[in-house]
């Protein structure tokens, strides 16, 4: 799967690139603070979702599932978004971006694997530099919002210290300190403002108040209809 990216650098240039993902990892339960680790868990077990086998857990999505439009179309009124970090290789430098982990509900409590998989995963079109942010990451803050009855509200916000570094993510999963080339790898996400639930629309941003900058990215969902 090819994507664009728009990679902003410190100096206000900015670099078009095209970016070829063939395998997409999300790392789920990827919060340092167990005692939160253990609220999602219970977060998703209230709706069906059983505990995970270890954290952190890596899944894999198809590369087809990544998506770059504006809009994705789910089947039934069961999924919804999450706010992560995307951090992916490009000639052997280490980029940051934004995903949602779109996941269907319903089907997350029979199967996680199966619920991640049919769902698209939304990806940001602006990247930065990881380098960049590393010495300050844990003051990077990821929040989302949803269109719900008609408003804009807040559904998550939380700093990124409360999830493991990307680099830890990394080394976890591919034993380096670099993410194989084609690689992507979604980086766990923070609890939500209320319940989780579906919404019309997702807005999720990644900022970063020490360089006054923020990375933001948004979809409609489109619902199709369930038929048997």
């Amino acid at each position: 799967m090819q994507l664009l990216f728009k990679v902003l650098s410190l100096d206000g240039s900015k670099q078009l690139i095209k970016a070829d993902i063939n395998q997409m990892v999300i790392a789920g339960w990827a919060g340092r603070n167990h005692v939160a680790i253990e609220h999602h868990i219970e977060e998703l077990a209230a709706i069906g979702v059983p505990r995970p086998s270890s954290v952190p857990l890596f899944y894999r999505v198809a590369s087809q599932t990544l998506t770059q439009d504006s809009t994705i179309e789910v089947v039934g009124h069961e999924s919804s978004g999450e706010v992560e970090v995307l951090v992916f290789s490009h000639l052997g430098e280490l980029l940051v971006s934004l995903t949602s982990d779109h996941t269907d509900r319903a089907l997350e409590t029979v199967s996680v694997a199966l619920s991640k998989q049919v769902c698209s995963k939304p990806i940001g079109t602006d990247a930065w530099h990881l380098k960049d942010v590393a010495a300050h990451w844990d003051q990077l803050r990821i929040e989302s919002h949803i269109i719900e009855n008609g408003k804009r509200v807040e559904y998550q916000s939380g700093p990124m210290s409360a999830l493991l570094h990307p680099k830890d993510l990394i080394m976890r999963y591919s034993k380096s300190e670099m993410l194989p080339a084609g690689v992507a790898m979604s980086c766990g996400t923070v609890g939500t403002q209320g319940a989780i639930r579906p919404a019309a629309r997702f807005e999720m941003s990644l900022i970063d108040p020490v360089l006054n900058r923020s990375l933001s990215h948004a979809y409609d969902i489109e619902i199709l209809p369930k038929v048997s």
